[in-house]
């Protein structure tokens, strides 16, 4: 009976042992499992997100591909160009879209200048004058006493001088000032009368070829035009400038302001 259970009792501790062994195994076939498949997580998982990756550059590179490709003009083929260069139609085209150009410039800077030239500018009268021209005076002012005019044989008061000089002479303005009008007179031929300011206005006779126009501004110095031929009252006297100053209207004597 002793043996017996001896027996039995090994029995029973070597199927604890085979049970105990055989849930081993499961929980280490269990973890083994667990194992590959958190790897086979793992790997799908960075293969997504390199796959990811790769399609967020690619879609970078064509955006800047085709930023690239609108920054680039076309290319033209030689070949077209030089047959375009060519024809005359077209040749023509590019000659009138040069000559618009450049009148609208032109235009542009006309209108400018007459801008400059109409805008309204304070005037006040310089005590010193240049000279209108060069050249001797043949007849000098006198308003006190009469004085001889060769050509007229006849003795006259003279509320100007008469300055000798060469058809084409430059006559330049005396002071800054604003062109207040200009007449073809008789005696002076083309005469041009110059705003001064404080009542002053200088006078010029016998002249030719204005560069300006009525109410243009001029500064001292500019040439207003030149001498032209003489009228038929200064025949004698041969070519010459008629230049007047004149104070609220009266003559006064021009030579005196002369520097």
């Amino acid at each position: 009976m002793k043996k017996k259970g001896f027996f039995g009792y090994r029995q029973y501790v070597i199927a604890g042992l085979l049970i105990a062994l055989a849930a081993v195994g499961t929980t280490a076939l269990y973890s083994s499992k667990q194992e590959k498949e958190r790897e086979q997580m793992e790997a799908e998982l960075a293969q997504e997100m390199q796959e990811q990756a790769d399609d967020v550059a690619a879609g970078e590179d064509s955006e800047q591909s085709a930023e690239a490709s609108a920054l680039i003009p076309p290319k033209q083929d030689k070949n077209n160009l030089e047959n375009e260069l060519d024809d005359p139609a077209v040749t023509a085209e590019l000659a009138e879209e040069d000559k618009n150009d450049t009148t609208e410039t032109e235009d542009t800077e006309t209108s400018q200048t007459a801008q400059t030239a109409g805008r309204a500018q304070a005037l006040h009268f310089s005590e010193e004058l240049l000279w209108p021209m060069e050249g001797n005076v043949i007849i000098n002012y006198s308003m006190d006493s009469t004085v001889y005019f060769p050509t007229l044989d006849q003795y006259k008061y003279n509320p100007a001088v008469i300055i000798a000089g060469e058809v084409n002479d430059k006559v330049y303005a005396v002071a800054k000032g604003q062109i207040k009008s200009i007449e073809n007179d008789e005696v002076t031929g083309c005469t041009v009368t110059v705003d001064l300011g404080d009542g002053y206005e200088a006078i010029y006779g016998q002249l030719k070829e204005l560069n300006f126009a009525k109410g243009d501004y001029v500064e001292a110095g500019h040439v207003l035009g030149y001498v032209g031929e003489p009228t038929k009252y200064f025949t004698v006297e041969g070519s010459n400038l008629y230049f007047e100053l004149d104070k609220d209207g009266t003559p006064v004597d021009p030579v005196a302001y002369f520097e």
